[in-house]
Order: C-alpha cells, then sequence, then structure tokens
C-alpha cells in the first residue's frame, strides 16, 4: 500500500470545509425564497371588473381591480401591472395599458361601442408574471342624458319656463317692471344737448368685430341714438375699427333714418371706417374730438386700454360722454371719465329697455328671476352650513 503524501492532507480538509459550506449556503437560500416576496410570482391581481363609463358619449370602459397581497411598498422588485384585452375569452391578448404600484383602476379609451372585450389584469413582480383570470364580455355606449347633471337640465327648465312666461305676459299687453337706467334715460337729454348747441353727436363701437356680442349690443343702442338724431337734425359720426362694423353699423344708421322718414337726411359717410389699429384708433377719434368738439359721446362696446385716452380727451372738450362695456379692467375709468357707465349687463339689457320688445322684456325678466332664485339658494345654504345642519353644495355641481 502506497503511504498518502502527509502534504496532500491541509488540502483535502480545507476543500470538504468548502463543499458543506455551498450545501449550508445553498439550503439558507432555498429555505428563504417563500418567506421575500421579491423572490418569484407574486400573488395576482383579485376582484377584477370592467364596466362601461357612464355618462358618456362611449368608446371606454373602465377596468377595476383588488391590488396584488404583493403590492406592498417593502417590496421593491414589485413594478406595477399591465392591462390586456381580446374580443375572445381565451386567447389574442394584447397590452392596452400599464399602471404603477398601487393602482387599481385604468380606463380603455379605444374601445368601439358595441364590440365584446375581454380582461386579464397582470401583476409584474421583478421579471415574474401573474395573471388574473378573464373577464367579461363587456362593450361600451354612449347615453343620451348625463344622469349627473340633472341638476342643470332642472335649472335650464325652470328659467326657460320663466322666460316664456314673462314674455306671454309682455305681448298681453302688461306693462313689466325694468329699473330704471341712468345711462340709457339720459340718452335723449345728451341728444337734445347737442342740438341745441349745434354740434355733432360722436358714436364709438368699440375695437372689436362682429364676432363679439358687445359689439352686437353697441350697435343695437346705435339704432337708438340715430333715430334720435335724424329726428333732431342732428349731425352724427360714428368712426369704426373694423369693416364688417362699419357695414353693419351703417344699415342700422340707415333703417334708423328710414324709419323716423328721414333717408334724405342718410349718408354713408355718416359711418366711416378709421384703422384696425388699436392706439391708431384711439389717436384718430381724440383727434377729431379736440378739432370739432362734439357736444355728446357715446362708448358702447369692446374697450381695453384706449378707454382712459378716449374717455379723457372727450371730458377735456366737455362734451357730455355716455359709456358701456363689459370689460372689467376698463369699467373704472368710463366711471371716473364719463357721466353715465352701463356696467356689464345694463349694456346688453339696453336694447329691451330701449326698445320694449316683449319678446326681450321677458327674456330679461325671465333671467332676473333665475338670478333671484340662485341668491336665494346660495343664501339659505350659507344658513345651512353655517349651523352644521346640512351641506347642499352638491345639489348645485355638475359631474
Amino acid at each position: 500500500m502506497r503511504r498518502i503524501d502527509e502534504s496532500l492532507f491541509p488540502k483535502l480538509v480545507s476543500g470538504l470545509f468548502g463543499i458543506l459550506l455551498l450545501v449550508l449556503l445553498n439550503q439558507s437560500i432555498t429555505g428563504a425564497v417563500p418567506e421575500d416576496p421579491s423572490f418569484g410570482a407574486a400573488a395576482p391581481p383579485t376582484d377584477v371588473k370592467a364596466k362601461d363609463v357612464p355618462n358618456d358619449a362611449g368608446g371606454a370602459i373602465v377596468i377595476d381591480w383588488k391590488p396584488s397581497a404583493d403590492d406592498v411598498e417593502e417590496n421593491e422588485n414589485f413594478l406595477g401591472y399591465e392591462v390586456l384585452r381580446s374580443t375572445e375569452p381565451d386567447h389574442d391578448f394584447e397590452i392596452i395599458g400599464t399602471v404603477p404600484a398601487g393602482a387599481s383602476r385604468i380606463t380603455d379609451n379605444e374601445a368601439k361601442d358595441g364590440i365584446e372585450y375581454y380582461y386579464i389584469v397582470r401583476a409584474i413582480n421583478g421579471s415574474y408574471i401573474s395573471e388574473s383570470a378573464p373577464i367579461g364580455p363587456v362593450s361600451s355606449s354612449q347615453q343620451w342624458f348625463h344622469l349627473g347633471r340633472i341638476n342643470t337640465f332642472l335649472a335650464l327648465l325652470i328659467l326657460s319656463v320663466a322666460i316664456v312666461w314673462y314674455i306671454r305676459r309682455a305681448r298681453k299687453g302688461e306693462e313689466l317692471f325694468i329699473r330704471k337706467i341712468g345711462g340709457l334715460e339720459a340718452v335723449d337729454e345728451a341728444v337734445g344737448r347737442a342740438t341745441e348747441m349745434g354740434k355733432k353727436v360722436f358714436f364709438v363701437p368699440g375695437i372689436m368685430d362682429m364676432n363679439d356680442v358687445q359689439t352686437i349690443a353697441g350697435v343695437t343702442i346705435l339704432g337708438r341714438v340715430a333715430k334720435l338724431t335724424a329726428q333732431y337734425e342732428t349731425e352724427l359720426d360714428v368712426p369704426v375699427a373694423k369693416s364688417l362694423v362699419m357695414v353693419a353699423a351703417r344699415e342700422v344708421v340707415k333703417e334708423s333714418y328710414l324709419s323716423v322718414g328721414r333717408p334724405d337726411a342718410y349718408h354713408e359717410d355718416v359711418v366711416h371706417y378709421m384703422t384696425d389699429d388699436q392706439f391708431g384708433y384711439a389717436a384718430g377719434i381724440d383727434g377729431m374730438v379736440v378739432r370739432e368738439k362734439p357736444a355728446t359721446i357715446f362708448y358702447m362696446g369692446s374697450f381695453f386700454a384706449e378707454s382712459l385716452i378716449l374717455a379723457e380727451t372727450g371730458n377735456s372738450v366737455g362734451a357730455i360722454q355716455i359709456a358701456g362695456t363689459a370689460m372689467p379692467a376698463q369699467l373704472p375709468f368710463f366711471i371716473t371719465a364719463c357721466d353715465y357707465t352701463l356696467i356689464g349687463e345694463e349694456l346688453f339689457a339696453a336694447s329691451a329697455y330701449l326698445s320694449k320688445e316683449p319678446r326681450l322684456l321677458g327674456s330679461i325678466k325671465g333671467q332676473d328671476l333665475g338670478k333671484l332664485l340662485i341668491l336665494i339658494a346660495i343664501f339659505i345654504g350659507v344658513i345651512l352650513i353655517t349651523f352644521g345642519i346640512a351641506d347642499i353644495s352638491d345639489l348645485f355641481r355638475a359631474k
């Protein structure tokens, strides 16, 4: 028998020790896998539901689920969820979207109405994927009525009934009360003063085009002013900044002169175009005001930074000035520099106030009733919330 070299004995012992250490380490790692959620597939999401999005125009399905049991903050390997869709319950599923960990809802906005779909939700844990069972079928559709806006519908219905009721009363000849508007009451006086002084009446319809509601309201008032100047044989001057406003204003003035039997007094130069440039327009009007010193100036329409320039120049020549605009930033300047100012809605109510036309008067009264009801509701709501009785704010919220 050959004798074992004694120098090999330490190497043999160290080798056996290394093998034992690897076995123990492998057992330790294998035993840790079931206890650590970052290893292996995570629990799939549960309670998956899909339904058509309510109160919409169609083309959308919302998918909800209960998050995976492994979707916890401590598990850094949990990446999120994938949602798959198919028109078949068992194959051809395609990813339509992903959401991060912690999410539990996604909306499929690419669904086609009338087509039945099936959905699967996958939980992604590192490189492992676990998925829920397919759910469905579900399809999207459009709804005729938005049930979350019934309150808006009821408010519109009440307002419409009020307007129709007041219009019927006005058509029967019943006099509807509308509070006096100082600026409109002074129109006759202002034109009469210009007539007595033998000077012009200037009418400035703002710097916006005919697609602006304030310009339309201003041109409507121009019709009333033109009738008075035709009756009193007073010269009227209407400088405009837009070509369409010039065409519309000419037709209004012409019709006004014709309605009072003075078509011969009308000429197209009454309404004339100046420039589209904002401050060029203001400078041109200021020059005319300084040279001709009109007795009366009307500012009716949309105005911006040129409002104070115009009003101060008119005030410096001693003209009676009546302004009207719905531009909140310009109202202080007009109120300061003009004799009368139509504030906001007063400008839009001017046509009804001056013409006394039943449909316009009924609309104004009906809208005023609607505003009164809203103010009452706000007052009652404030009281109920203040004393902790009830919160009725949801009744007035459009969803």
